[in-house]
């Protein structure tokens, strides 16, 4: 298998060499030549636990790597670094279940995935020969970026900038960047949305910048491929809870920003998992929801704050893979792609519509629904959800009251409810008054829901980074980093 370019298949790496430039030269983003059919090791597959089914899932998307490397690399990266036994639990909710992906050490479902995908370029690095330091640049919308900061903390052979907007992140995501430590690590604030330092960190990718870039966002393949991992896990859990039989479609309702956990699922369902609609959940941003419900993607629309800050995006990177591996049309892909950049807008023909509109399914949440859904799934379940697992719930239930059916539905929670606790504790109908450390010792009493470990200990953290500049800055601020020695942090 080799992997080529959304925007031209001419352009081609292996899955090594993709993992370790990130996005391609043209700008486009690796995908598959073609995906692997998983359907006839599905029986045996579903009855191994999370490690086992990662690495021959991983292995089977990233060939470059033996059965045995990639058995040991899931080994080192996920042995011990989960609060919960297992890595990606589902529980039942109602009628309904929600799939867990906040066990890990940073609390949001991209633990998932940048638990290994240190590992992953450190072996890529080995394998193409490199031995030059990478620099990884990542702009975040709130847990992307501590998530990558405390998998690549003292790799040895990377250095990471990360960049999240200023007063766009909770205060305890913006506490858990500020105060990570690790001297390869570097934080900067940027004055800007989240889509306009993506912008800035794609259009440096472009650039002639004499580094050799990478990215931990899910516009590397090695960030997105992993996240189909837990796609078969939460299927093969609701074969052993006896809710569906080998073959059974299950529904998944997925909180959307920059469209990578969604398209995980779109990629599972590919290569074989019997995935039936995926239901794409946007807060009050909601150009997904109206592009799947159009055709129209439009960015020309006010940007919003919201309480789920990680989902407040326009430009959806990963859908662009979705229209190349849905039309196979890589001029069709880089035309839309450049109308976009152009004109901040593009429709797609209506026969690609009617396919995305056959798989996907709309759905949109403001910020008093969100918190209105916190609220009811606590009184008639009793479990306590974030603010995006929110966005998902309502969206799932919209689903189900427009087209009944017997298949189940798993939401994807990505990220734990200590770190939005004051929207949260609105949603339980308490106050939201106070800073996030105090909240969260109030969100605490009030439902005994566990604390998280590494936020327990947050308040009490050194601040160890303040930088902030402007998003034309950016080029200048990376240079000016990648040729520091040394980073204190």
């Amino acid at each position: 298998m080799i992997y080529q370019s959304t925007r031209d298949p001419a352009l081609t790496a292996s899955a090594a060499e993709a993992i370790l430039r990130g996005p391609a030269p043209d700008g486009g983003l690796y995908v598959p030549s073609s995906l692997p059919d998983l359907r006839p090791a599905l029986p045996k597959l579903l009855t191994l636990d999370f490690q086992g089914m990662a690495a021959a899932i991983l292995q089977a998307l990233l060939p470059d790597f033996t059965t045995d490397e990639m058995t040991a690399l899931v080994r080192s990266a996920y042995t011990g670094r989960f609060e919960t036994a297992d890595v990606t639990p589902t529980v039942p909710v109602g009628d309904d279940y929600i799939l867990e992906l906040f066990r890990g050490p940073t609390s949001a479902f991209k633990d998932v995935a940048l638990s290994i995908l240190p590992y992953l370029m450190t072996a890529s690095q080995q394998k193409c020969g490199v031995t030059d330091p990478v620099l990884i640049l990542t702009a975040t919308s709130g847990d992307t970026g501590k998530a990558a900061m405390a998998g690549f903390r003292d790799v040895p052979g990377t250095r990471i900038i990360v960049f999240y907007p200023h007063g766009g992140v909770s205060e305890v995501q913006q506490a858990q960047m500020t105060t990570q430590e690790g001297g390869n690590i570097c934080v900067c604030a940027v004055r800007g949305n989240f889509d306009d330092a993506q912008t800035a960190v794609k259009e440096i990718f472009a650039s002639d910048l004499p580094l050799r870039l990478s990215s931990a966002n899910s516009i590397n393949i090695g960030r997105l491929a992993p996240q189909v991992v837990y796609y078969f896990k939460a299927y093969a859990d609701l074969l052993r809870l006896g809710r569906v039989k080998l073959g059974d479609p299950v529904d998944f309702a997925v909180p959307t920003g920059n469209f990578g956990d969604i398209l995980a699922g779109y990629l599972a369902k590919r290569m074989g998992l019997p995935v039936g609609t995926l239901i794409c959940a946007s807060n009050r941003n909601d150009v997904l929801a109206d592009f799947l419900r159009t055709g129209v993607y439009d960015k020309n629309r006010p940007f919003y704050k919201t309480v789920s800050p990680s989902m407040d995006i326009l430009v959806s990177s990963n859908l662009e893979r979705l229209l190349y591996l849905m039309s196979g049309d890589a001029a069709l892909t880089a035309a839309l792609m450049a109308q976009l950049r152009t004109e901040g807008r593009y429709e797609v023909p209506a026969d690609l519509l009617a396919r995305l509109q056959a798989d996907f399914f709309p759905g949109r949440c403001d910020d008093e629904q969100t918190k209105a859904a916190i609220g009811d799934v606590w009184r008639a379940h009793h479990y306590l959800c974030d603010t995006h697992t929110a966005v998902a719930w309502r969206a799932a239930q919209a689903y189900k009251a427009a087209r009944p059916g017997t298949a189940p539905v798993v939401v994807l929670s990505t990220a734990s409810p200590y770190k939005f606790p004051a929207a949260v504790l609105e949603g339980l109908g308490g106050s939201s008054s106070g800073d996030g450390f105090d909240l969260i010792d109030r969100l605490h009493a009030l439902t005994q829901v566990p604390v998280p470990e590494n936020l327990r200990g947050l308040r009490d953290k050194a601040v160890l980074h303040r930088d902030v500049t402007d998003i034309a800055d950016m080029p200048a601020y990376v240079l000016k980093k990648a040729g520091e020695k040394e980073w204190n942090a």
